[in-house]
C-alpha cells in the first residue's frame, strides 16, 4: 500500500483514543472510512468532526466480542463501501485485578474484547482483503504483550496472545504468497482514556486502584496522535512490527537483555512503593 487516497479502512475502538486518532488522519489522507465502536455517542461525535474531509464515513455500533456482529460489520461495510483495503483491529479495554483476587467474569470480559475481538475482525475481513489488490492488517497488541507486570495478567495474557496470533498469521500469508499485509502494534503509554475507563476489580492493599491510574498517567508520554501516525507509517513500510513510544523501544530491549529477571525489575518496585506507602501512611 503506497498512500491511503480512496482506500477503505475498517477500524474497530474508533470512538476515542488511537482509534480516533486514525480516523481522523486517514480522513485528513483521502482515505473512506468504516468507523466501529460499542459508544454510539462518541462516535457520532467523531464522524461529525470528519464530515467536513468530504471522504465516506459508515457507522457501526459494534461489540468485538460478538462473533455474529463482528461478521455482519464485515458484510455491512463490503455493502456501502464496495471493498476493504485497511483492517485496524484496535478495540480495547483495561483490567487491573491479581491473579488470585480476579473474576472469571472480569478476564472473560477482557479476553473476549482484547483477543476475540482481534480474532473475529481478522477472520470476517481476511476473505474480503484478499480480492483486493492493496491490503493490510493491523492487530494492536501492547508492550504488555512483550513483558509482564503485576494485577495485568489478563491484559497480558490477551496481549500476548494478540501477538502470537499476528505473528502465526504473517508466517501464513508469507507461505500463501499472499499480498495481504499484517502489522502488529505494541504502543506504550499512550495519553488515552483506556486506564481511566478499565475495571480495577478487587486488589488487595499492596496495589491502589488510584495509585495504578495514576502510574499509568504519569509515564503515558506519547499522543494518540503521534501513535496514529507511527502505526499508519508502518503499514505504509509494510513493517510486521510496529513498536509506538519511545519507552516501547527503551522497555523491548530491557526485555530482551533480561528476559526472565526483568520480572524482578517489577517485584522490587512493587515492593519498594508499598513500603513508601507504608512508611507516609504512619507518619501521617
Amino acid at each position: 500500500m503506497e498512500n491511503f487516497k480512496n482506500k477503505v479502512a475498517a477500524i474497530t475502538g474508533a470512538a476515542s483514543g488511537i482509534g480516533a486518532a486514525l480516523a481522523e488522519t486517514l480522513a485528513r489522507k483521502g482515505c473512506n472510512l468504516a468507523l466501529a465502536d460499542i459508544n454510539e455517542k462518541d462516535l457520532q461525535k467523531v464522524a461529525d468532526r470528519l464530515a467536513h474531509t468530504g471522504v465516506q464515513i459508515s457507522q457501526h455500533v459494534l461489540d468485538v466480542s460478538n462473533r455474529n456482529a463482528v461478521e455482519n460489520f464485515a458484510t455491512n461495510v463490503m455493502k456501502q463501501h464496495k471493498g476493504i483495503n485497511l483492517v485496524i483491529n484496535n478495540a480495547g479495554v483495561a483490567l487491573a485485578e491479581t491473579v488470585d483476587q480476579m473474576s472469571y467474569k472480569n478476564f472473560e470480559w477482557l479476553m473476549n474484547i482484547n483477543f476475540w475481538g482481534v480474532v473475529y475482525g481478522t477472520k470476517a475481513f481476511l476473505p474480503h482483503l484478499k480480492q483486493s489488490t492493496d491490503a493490510h492488517i493491523v492487530n494492536v497488541s501492547s508492550v504488555f504483550g512483550l513483558y509482564a507486570v503485576p494485577t495485568q495478567s489478563a491484559y497480558n495474557a490477551a496481549k500476548f496472545a494478540v501477538r502470537g496470533f499476528t505473528e502465526s498469521l504473517q508466517e501464513e500469508l508469507r507461505i500463501e504468497e499472499s499480498h495481504v499485509q499484517c502489522t502488529c502494534v505494541f504502543p506504550s503509554g499512550i495519553k488515552t482514556n483506556i486506564a481511566a475507563n478499565g475495571r480495577m476489580g478487587n486488589t488487595p492493599d499492596a496495589y491502589h486502584a488510584d495509585e495504578l491510574r495514576d502510574s499509568f498517567d504519569k509515564y503515558a508520554h506519547t499522543t494518540a496522535e503521534d501513535a496514529a501516525n507511527a502505526i499508519l507509517s508502518a503499514v505504509l513500510k509494510n513493517k510486521e512490527r510496529a513498536l509506538i513510544g519511545p519507552d516501547a523501544y527503551a522497555m523491548d530491549i530491557f526485555q530482551r537483555i533480561l528476559p526472565s529477571k526483568y520480572k524482578q525489575f517489577f517485584v522490587q518496585g512493587t515492593k519498594l512503593a508499598n513500603w513508601w506507602r507504608e512508611r507516609k501512611t504512619s507518619k501521617a
